[in-house]
């Protein structure tokens, strides 16, 4: 019996991945990344469109964290995206930290401003200016803000979707306290909600620690971080929660008066998750054919492919749209490809680039069986199931698939993690593309020379103790020789 028309050989080439992750990464991001139909670049370097199959992505993270912040008690507002320079030379520090950063507006047609504005960078100044109105009592406190927004930071020469790019998506959330037990007890909370989103969400372990006085956030007291190391040995900083003190609340003289009707300070936090998070994703957990999503945030989660010929089409189709039905019922979101015009290897080849969880194969003999075929896409791993069953054989594969997905990601960490008790070991494991346990004096001195001497890399991040503290070292600083004060895990990063 005749088949449908497959498309040219040079078509063909064109859909799939013709670089190997593991050969050259670069290059295989930027083909999932565009072939995938995440992104769309345009004409100004590192801003670029984020296309429905990505955006889909983030509106499941915003969902999700939503939900997680209003337990909490955090509100969404919204606040201008230009800020004027007044108000974002008000704290010192961290203007210096962002300055390189800032991208200007100067004029109005050709009318020079009066006063230049800053396109958001982040919004700690701007929000402050209102929060210092609205904050008079100790009874207006806790005060509770988030906002999903853009931002736009200039600075940097070499921009990469997702990853590093000029202007972004992200929740940003500043929140004012009484006491400085109040605002750190949320910093925390705040980061194990980035964390869940991590592990429920796009199945990925985390590490999650302090970063260096040096790393911190400019005008924080200390940040928080999660770190998440990708399989070509580079880390990524996934997200941050900040404990600001009250380095803001002096400089915009947000005050309330207490029960003792005696002028205070609020202690302030913010913490922020941007898209960053799916460049994280993908470069995790895709493979050589293309794009894998992760079930929980794949707005289609499966396909169906009827396998027709002349004399069976009707009964095939009749078959898939009965197994849409199955899967639908089981809340599973579903697609039937039934184009005409494509083969079913062609249509196989482009839903495994686009990473759809799974696959469901119907043919003229699955039909006679009374069966559909189960084919997940992180793995290959086919199961012949019957159609009474596939509902719920399809939602096990689908939570199996994230376990999976999850645990290959932490082995993949285990594996590459190394120790380094002097600094010629810290330097080849380094050049190995490890992940590298090591103790640190605390000094910046050593901090700049573990960047310098190690083509580099840096401390991400001191990880947490057991009380939520920075984990002490025992022994001597791997730099200096001296004793350390640290535990610290050092990495080349995003």
């Amino acid at each position: 019996m005749p088949k449908t028309k497959e498309p040219k050989k040079d078509q063909k080439k064109e859909i799939g991945i013709t670089i190997k992750k593991e050969e050259e990464f670069g290059e295989w991001f930027s083909q999932i990344i565009t072939k995938a139909e995440l992104v769309e670049y345009t004409d100004v370097s590192g801003c670029y469109v984020f296309r429905p199959n990505s955006y889909s992505i983030w509106e499941k993270v915003q969902a999700f964290m939503d939900s997680e912040f209003r337990k909490l008690g955090v509100r969404n507002a919204y606040f201008p995206l230009f800020i004027p320079e007044k108000l974002l030379n008000r704290e010192k520090e961290h203007v210096e930290g962002f300055t390189p950063e800032v991208a200007w507006v100067t004029h109005t047609g050709e009318s020079k401003l009066s006063e230049r504005l800053a396109i958001r960078p982040t919004s700690e100044t701007i929000m402050y200016d209102s929060y210092k109105k609205w904050i008079r009592s100790w009874r207006d406190l806790p005060l509770k803000i988030n906002q999903w927004c853009n931002v736009v930071r200039w600075e940097f020469k070499n921009p990469v979707p997702f990853i590093r790019s000029r202007e972004f998506l992200w929740q940003e959330g500043h929140t004012a306290h009484r006491t400085k037990d109040e605002a750190e007890k949320e910093v925390f909370q705040i980061l194990d909600i980035y964390e869940k989103t991590y592990n429920d969400l796009y199945a990925m372990p985390c590490i999650k620690g302090f970063k260096t006085e040096k790393e911190k956030f400019a005008g924080a007291l200390y940040t928080t971080t999660i770190e998440i190391f990708l399989p070509n040995g580079k880390s990524a900083q996934a997200c941050t929660s900040h404990c600001l003190g009250q380095n803001f609340a002096k400089a915009f003289d947000i005050s309330f008066l207490d029960e003792k009707e005696e002028k205070q300070h609020v202690w302030q936090n913010s913490w922020g998750y941007s898209t960053r998070s799916m460049g994280i994703m993908i470069c995790m957990h895709s493979d050589n054919k293309g794009l894998v999503l992760p079930p929980r945030v794949a707005s289609t989660q499966a396909v169906i492919v009827p396998i027709t010929f002349a004399d069976s089409k009707e009964k095939v189709l009749s078959k898939a749209r009965e197994v849409k039905k199955c899967l639908e019922s089981e809340g599973i979101s579903v697609v039937l490809d039934d184009r005409d015009e494509l083969t079913p290897g062609w249509k196989f080849n482009e839903w495994e680039m686009k990473g759809i969880p799974l696959r469901i194969e119907v043919g003229p003999k699955d039909v006679e069986k009374d069966q559909a075929v189960i084919v997940r896409r992180d793995n290959g791993k086919k199961d012949f199931v019957k159609t009474a069953d596939l509902g719920k054989k399809a939602k096990e594969a689908l939570e199996q698939m994230h376990k999976d997905l999850y645990d290959r990601a932490l082995r993949l960490r285990q594996d590459n993690e190394a120790e380094a008790k002097e600094f010629h070991e810290l330097t080849k494991a380094i050049k190995d593309r490890k992940l590298v346990k090591a103790a640190w004096c605390s000094s910046t001195e050593c901090e700049e020379m573990i960047k310098d001497k190690t083509g580099g890399a840096k401390i991400i991040c001191i990880p947490f103790g057991k009380d939520m503290d920075r984990k002490e070292a025992k022994g001597r600083c791997v730099c200096c020789g001296k004793p350390a004060k640290y535990e610290v895990y050092i990495a080349k990063s995003y």
